[in-house]
């Protein structure tokens, strides 16, 4: 419809006021079309024989099935020839009866004896002749044939008796193989198919119909085109599944899909692991993508992970790590990230992050710390690259972490100082390159830090403050100065994972999770709301997540499964790396790390209290920690204080006391006495343990 403005006539006279003006058009009928237009051409050659891995897989496919099916049929064969022989006389009448019609051309007596009832005689005759002369060469052809047939028999039964024996049992077998009953075959196949329905545009209709949207159900009935729903291009096979792009209604977009994709693969008749729905980010936000599978994701055979057998890694570059819905390769970057990794228990948190360990271990610069605190060993195979390995979460392993650790804070700081200190020309935006790491002078290599079940250490009620603080510390300064954070949990809570390391991480990875905080805590805030929704894969979806962080938009992901014998002939290949580049280091060489003074919180607390103090600000506990201790508590602020004290029973209250202007005021602070209190209790505590 053609949209109208509405103007007063500025020039009418005064008695034509109440007149209506008439209207004036808002769409200009000669302004051009934008001319922009976009197409996509389909490959000349198939892109299975343009990738080296899909060629592989074809191949390797059909001749395995090829391999199947001669061992199948080859171990049968002799059954197959006792059922033959068996039928052989059925088949020798059936052979008779058929040459028999076929000679006397019995198929077309219905029409003589048609042409009789009707006392057609022109067309009995013309049926007639034609029976005369097909009978007198299908005769000669007969007669010709057994002659033939009978002299070869003679022929072979004087010069090659063998041989007439093979051929008398080919004939037997071919009898046998007429003698079949159509049903039910001698040979039967290999492998059953089961054949999926082909999607079409009729089924993609009706599964989005079946989904409950209100728009999308109007714009099916209508037709489509009348509320901007329409396909945009041919229904296409796209890897192992088939792909459909269509735009939406006006106002609805592919998260209102995604959130009903259990509804849409009902719709679909296909396993939830088939149905894929996503948007473009190549296009409009009302652009659908929907993927939907031969078999679902968990089902499908993935490529063995490139690094398995061969290759060397540089951190700097991306690296694949697992696949997408459609197989194709998946890559991660793991330098200038911190990563995060959540879901619920048995689901392939561990084994991801093993493998993302693995792929740093190829790096032969790279220092490994490795620690699990599940203590069940998942890690062990990554111990003879490990520069700190631990597994474990007794107190003599969370110091060992802690010592560890401390180490590292003093890494950061010594970085810093090193990147400071070079020139412009050298290190251009602060922060460690690949030169940089390759300089062994430098000491700027990369250091990946890999915590498994980080929940642990983090409520440690001793060195649990101390060790957030570092882990905070190499999440947020890390990346800059080559070291990369990993921390796993399967308990994703503000506990879990403290939001100083939530909210500073880059690279995300959520397996199945139970409800949208646990899927916000590890995607980002909103995830859940965008449609981007970890609560969605069902218990057998192991090892696939959402990958947030790496490129624009987050993806479905299937990490590559790497098996405890896989990694260590990974890490056997990782350890001659590094033996030859001389990074053989720490752990791996039987070294621990040096013991060194660490936070003791309330006895800390309690000396920063002078004699005639019974209360004190917790901005001014803050500033004498920093002053008394500034390698353990240089960057603790006011905001440090209260929740470090509140595992040992200590909340802030409003202290009364002066500031540095002489004036009395009251602020947030602690007593002294409670802090003595708390240290009572602690020390009675370890007593009676």
């Amino acid at each position: 419809m053609t949209e109208t403005i509405e103007r007063p006539a500025q020039d009418a006279p005064a008695a034509a006021a109440d007149e209506q003006p008439a209207p004036i058009p808002v769409d200009n009928p000669a302004l051009p079309a934008p001319g922009v237009a976009t197409e996509k051409r389909r490959p000349i050659i198939a892109p299975w024989l343009r990738n080296r891995r899909d060629f592989e897989a074809t191949v390797s496919r059909a001749s395995g099935h090829a391999w199947y099916a001669t061992m199948y049929h080859g171990l049968r064969a002799p059954w197959y020839a006792v059922q033959l022989t068996a039928m052989a006389p059925r088949g020798t009448c059936r052979f008779v009866t058929d040459t028999n019609r076929w000679l006397w051309d019995r198929e077309a007596a219905p029409l003589r004896d048609y042409a009789v009832r009707q006392e057609d005689v022109t067309e009995y005759m013309n049926l007639a002749r034609l029976r005369g002369n097909r009978v007198r060469l299908r005769g000669l052809v007969t007669v010709v044939a057994c002659a033939f047939g009978i002299g070869f028999a003679i022929w072979l039964y004087v010069m090659a008796p063998a041989f007439l024996y093979g051929f008398a049992a080919g004939g037997v077998l071919t009898l046998g193989y007429l003698g079949q009953q159509p049903d039910a075959p001698v040979i039967g196949p290999a492998v059953m198919r089961t054949e999926l329905q082909k999607l079409t545009g009729s089924i993609v209709l009706r599964a989005l119909d079946a989904i409950g949207n209100a728009k999308i159900s109007a714009a099916v009935k209508k037709g489509g085109d009348m509320n901007g729903m329409r396909f945009t291009s041919e229904i296409c096979r796209d890897g192992p599944g088939y792909r459909a792009d269509l735009d939406l209604p006006y106002g609805v977009v592919p998260e209102d899909v995604m959130e009903a994709r259990q509804s849409l693969a009902s719709g679909l008749r296909r396993k939830l692991g088939c149905v894929w729905p996503s948007g473009d980010p190549d296009e409009h936000e009302g652009r659908l993508v929907l993927w939907v599978g031969d078999r679902p994701m968990n089902e499908t055979t993935k490529p063995p992970w490139p690094l398995l057998k061969d290759g060397q890694v540089d951190l700097f570059k991306p690296v694949v790590f697992g696949n997408d819905q459609r197989m194709r390769d998946i890559v991660v970057t793991l330098m200038f990230a911190s990563v995060v990794i959540g879901s619920i228990p048995r689901m392939g948190k561990t084994f991801l992050l093993r493998l993302l360990l693995l792929i740093a271990a190829l790096d032969p610069r790279a220092a490994l710390y490795a620690f699990d605190f599940k203590g069940t060993g998942d890690l062990g195979p990554l111990e003879p690259v490990c520069h700190r390995y631990r597994a474990g979460e007794d107190d003599d392993d969370i110091e060992y972490v802690l010592h560890a650790l401390r180490e590292l804070k003093e890494e950061l700081r010594r970085r810093a100082k090193v990147i400071r200190n070079l020139p412009r020309s050298r290190c251009p935006e602060s922060k460690v390159t690949p030169a940089l790491a390759d300089d062994k002078s430098l000491g700027l290599h990369p250091i990946v830090v890999g915590f498994d079940e980080c929940q642990v250490p983090f409520e440690h009620e001793k060195y649990g403050a101390e060790l957030e603080s570092i882990c905070t510390d190499i999440t947020k300064r890390g990346p800059a100065l080559g070291i990369v954070g990993m921390f796993a949990t399967q308990r994703p809570d503000a506990k879990s994972l403290p939001p100083g390391i939530s909210a500073n991480a880059v690279l995300r990875f959520c397996l199945k999770v139970m409800n949208h905080q646990a899927n916000d805590m590890v995607l980002g805030t909103g995830a859940y709301k965008a449609g981007i929704r970890a609560t969605m894969f069902s218990r057998s979806d192991r090892g696939i997540c959402w990958m947030s962080g790496e490129g624009e938009d987050p993806l479905i992901t299937a990490s590559a499964f790497v098996d405890a014998p896989g990694a260590e002939l990974v890490v056997a290949r990782a350890r001659q790396l590094r033996e030859a580049y001389g990074n053989i280091t720490g752990h791996a060489l039987g070294e621990g790390p040096a013991e060194s003074r660490g936070m003791d919180v309330l006895g800390d607390v309690l000396k920063v209290f002078r004699a005639d103090e019974d209360q004190l600000w917790c901005e001014r506990i803050a500033a004498r920690l920093a002053e008394s201790w500034p390698d353990l508590y240089g960057e603790w602020t006011t905001t440090n204080v209260a929740p470090a004290l509140k595992p040992w029973g200590i909340t802030t209250t409003d202290v009364w006391a002066q500031t540095d202007d002489g004036e009395s005021t009251t602020r947030r602070g602690i007593r002294r006495a409670d802090v003595t209190a708390a240290i009572t209790r602690r020390d009675a505590d370890r007593v009676a343990a």
